[in-house]
């Protein structure tokens, strides 16, 4: 058995005030998993770091550009029967302004703003939404001991 890194998970989201609100995609009908709600994920290519995988993905998925990107202190994680694997997932974070636009591309049929309990309902995998309480509760409850990591865009 192998443990492999090639994919990445990015929590788009926007802030007002004391409110955040995550970006929600809906799968397309011919996607695998099609109709559950996801945050930005995707594969890392060959010669590309995480940081750049995730940030590629953003803004191919959204058509969003972050004005501040984090690396979450969490891994995600589960098994591939197909590849006999343990698949571990870096996790980021990604602030945009409230007022842009998000264009979907094809992978999606739907997206969504919702409040972190919102986010929480929808979100398929227990390690998602382990992701949304913690980046809730580092950037509206300041627990800095949490240590995100601020990455350069």
């Amino acid at each position: 058995m192998q443990i492999i890194s090639n994919m990445i998970e990015a929590h788009v989201f926007r802030a007002e005030g004391e409110k955040i609100e995550f970006l929600l995609l809906k799968r397309s009908e011919k996607e695998i998993y099609s109709g559950i709600w996801q945050m930005v994920t995707g594969k890392v290519k060959d010669n590309e770091t995480a940081v750049s995988a995730a940030l590629r993905e953003i803004y191919e998925e959204t058509a969003l550009k972050p004005l501040r990107f984090w690396a979450a202190p969490n891994l995600n994680s589960f098994y591939s029967a197909e590849k006999d694997s343990i698949i571990l997932i870096p996790v980021f974070a990604a602030l945009v302004d409230k007022n842009q636009a998000v264009i979907i591309s094809s992978e999606h049929c739907e997206f969504g703003w919702f409040e972190p309990s919102e986010a929480k309902e929808l979100l398929a995998w227990e390690g998602q939404r382990k992701s949304v309480d913690i980046i809730e509760n580092y950037f509206l409850r300041q627990n800095n001991f949490l240590s995100f990591v601020e990455l350069k865009l």
